[in-house]
């Protein structure tokens, strides 16, 4: 066994160290890069540039005139509910309305003749809030908007026909002045 030993203590040695040789990292020396050769151009004497004028101010773009000329907001019978026409009417209305927030307006509410006159009130008061909620919700200040009920006391058209009656299911705007 000892006999053993020895040899193969020996290649073991020796594979070690053989081993240890590859293992070194080999330095990687960078060639230099030849010089490129540049042609000498002359040298301008450059002028400085003039200063910019300064820029003048924009002129402010023409704030368009609101148009206050509304169309009556329409409802169904015995309801305080929107027609679905009236919903591109009010919004018209919401964007005009913008356009100068410090016009206020009253919202008159109006019915028909059908029904009692107290139930024709609360309906024309109905309406009128309606319209301010819908307004409202469009971004107009609620301050700038008052409500009246009329009832059926201030007709439009004759209440003879349903058409008539129809008309007179509305609100109105008044700007205040």
């Amino acid at each position: 066994m000892k006999i053993l030993k020895n040899p193969l203590l020996l290649v073991l040695i020796g594979l070690l160290s053989v081993s240890l040789q590859a293992c070194k990292t080999k330095k990687a020396v960078a060639k230099p890069t030849p010089p490129v050769e540049t042609k000498a151009e002359p040298v301008e004497e450059k002028q400085p540039a003039p200063a910019p004028e300064p820029e003048k101010p924009a002129p402010p773009a023409p704030v368009e005139k609101p148009n206050f000329e509304f169309r009556n907001v329409q409802f169904e019978f015995d309801s305080g509910v929107l027609k679905t026409a009236s919903f591109e009417i009010l919004d018209q209305v919401a964007r005009e309305m913008k356009k100068d927030p410090t016009v206020k307006f009253i919202l008159n509410g109006h019915s028909s003749i059908e029904g009692s006159a107290e139930h024709n009130m609360s309906l024309s008061v109905d309406r009128a809030n309606s319209v301010k909620s819908y307004l409202v919700n469009a971004g107009i200040n609620a301050s700038n908007l008052t409500i009246k009920g009329f009832g059926a006391t201030q007709p439009k058209t004759s209440n003879s026909t349903e058409e008539g009656r129809a008309v007179n299911r509305r609100v109105e705007f008044e700007m205040v002045k």
